[in-house]
């Protein structure tokens, strides 16, 4: 697929991944238009790259979903890849009544049904186009490997990775493509708790995955695991069982 001259949708797009992968793709000639939750934020990201058409946007939430799909594609029709990137990883303990579950900052609706239902409204907007289009989901190495602090977050993950395979599999005769970029820890907003935190500490830049889902892209690559999250997906294959204890006792010692 070419990364030139496509109009192109991040959700989280004003930090972290969606803001790194936000310039890599202005830089390489695209139209970019990015969403997120916090006007203050979506301003900083304007302010700094003035190219940039904002949104604010929860997609959490439908209706908000809905307006962004209306405003992106009538504003800009030619509209032909979806970057689904906003996500929030939260500590949840279910032994202690899982607080936080349901909170205005669900996990689930976030990270899986957002991502689910914009592919949903995009998808038959893609199809009318005659060029080639492309939704590209962010998942995670923890797709394959959880770890135990995160479960919500980890299942979403799981999920988006066996939903992208799914999709990709309905769409191979059409010219939408369905990529999936998996990344190990990258130093973001992404955490919300303390642990969480300083384990994204020791992560990878997030100019690494944008780099790399640009090459994906290039070379129709359609499913790239980033970095330490190749460890992960071949231990899934080899003893997912011992792998995963292995990985939540070296996250434990270095809380």
């Amino acid at each position: 697929m070419q990364i030139t001259n496509n109009t192109i949708l991040i959700t989280g797009g004003s930090s972290g991944i969606g803001l790194a992968m936000a310039e890599a793709f202005l830089k390489a000639g695209n139209e970019v238009l990015i969403c997120g939750r916090r006007e203050s934020k979506l301003n900083e990201a304007k302010e700094k790259f003035p190219q940039l058409h904002t949104k604010v946007c929860d997609v959490s939430e439908k209706t908000d979903r809905e307006e962004l799909f209306q405003w992106a594609t009538t504003e800009f029709p030619g509209i032909n890849l979806l970057v689904n990137n906003a996500g929030i990883q939260k500590e949840i303990n279910f032994l202690t009544g899982a607080a936080g579950l349901l909170d205005e900052e669900n996990e689930i609706e976030t990270n899986l049904t957002g991502s689910i239902h914009l592919c949903a409204l995009f998808i038959p907007q893609f199809l009318k186009q005659e060029k080639e289009c492309a939704i590209v989901n962010v998942t995670s190495g923890l797709a394959f490997i959880p770890l135990k602090i995160v479960p919500v977050y980890c299942a979403t993950k799981a999920a988006l990775h066996t939903f992208s395979i799914s999709l990709r599999s309905q769409l191979t005769k059409t010219n939408v493509r369905v990529f999936e970029i998996a990344p190990p820890i990258v130093k973001t907003e992404l955490h919300r708790e303390a642990k969480a935190r300083k384990q994204s500490q020791r992560g990878i830049s997030p100019d690494v995955v944008a780099d790399a889902t640009l090459k994906a892209l290039s070379r129709d690559q359609y499913e790239t695991i980033v970095g330490q999250a190749k460890v992960l997906k071949g231990a899934a294959r080899i003893a997912p069982g011992f792998f995963h204890r292995l990985l939540n006792k070296v996250a434990a010692g270095k809380d």
